[in-house]
């Protein structure tokens, strides 16, 4: 007996299991090839300074087009701004995580110092810094984002901190906003003069930079802490 050979069903040919993924990027629109750019600009820009440096420079550095560069940002300080935007996300973003893990009043302020320590000493933001204020006439809308009070900030990511702690009863102010601009210049404010000046010819001892953190978080606790105050060494 001859088997009959079974009916394959119709489907419909406009249903997909999966959706389609479009083979190619909106102008515009590749991200990674935006952070290659970026990533061109930032060289350019540390080692010439805003004012030397030309979007060719950055072309050459990125390896990309003339017109691939325009597609992505249209000026040079189009370009400069969206590399400070990123950088100071990055930065505030690591912030925001180390708080997240840090439930104790004492131990987050300790960790977001040392972070925020660190990011002077050790990084290229205060360069970066030096920068944006080389431009500060002509360009006031960049350097009002660089210091900006926005979601980005990272004394936001710290008032949002002190504040939690306001909640759990560990810090008393009726001002979380000062007292995070407070605890930043506590923290930071002699590293971040000596670096910005150009008073910082080498990177401190571990030693000194642990006695000036543990002094910040000692005095604000006496200022704002609940808890008994030990007065700082």
């Amino acid at each position: 007996m001859t088997r009959k050979p079974k009916k394959v069903e119709e489907t419909n040919s406009t249903e997909f299991p999966y959706p389609v993924i479009p083979s190619r990027f909106p102008a515009g629109g590749d991200p990674v090839k935006r952070e290659q750019i970026l990533d061109g600009a930032r060289q350019v820009f540390m080692k010439m300074g805003f004012d030397a440096a030309s979007m060719n420079d950055v072309t050459r550095e990125a390896g990309v087009s003339k017109g691939t560069i325009y597609v992505y940002f249209q000026s040079k300080e189009d370009l400069f701004a969206a590399l400070i935007e990123r950088q100071k996300g990055r930065f505030t973003d690591a912030l925001r995580d180390i708080l997240a893990d840090s439930e104790d009043a004492e131990q987050g302020l300790r960790r977001f110092a040392e972070a925020f320590v660190h990011q002077i000493v050790e990084t290229d933001m205060i360069p970066a810094m030096r920068t944006v204020l080389g431009v500060v006439d002509r360009m006031p809308g960049l350097c009002h984002r660089f210091l900006s009070n926005a979601p980005s900030n990272a004394r936001s990511v710290l008032e949002a901190f002190i504040r939690h702690q306001i909640d759990r009863g560990a810090v008393a102010t009726e001002d979380p906003d000062l007292a995070a601009r407070q605890f930043i210049d506590l923290a930071t404010g002699t590293f971040f003069k000596q670096r910005l000046f150009g008073e910082m010819r080498e990177v401190p001892a571990r030693e000194e930079l642990d006695r000036v953190i543990e002094s910040a978080v000692r005095v604000f606790l006496c200022a704002y802490g609940t808890g008994t105050c030990q007065k700082p060494l």
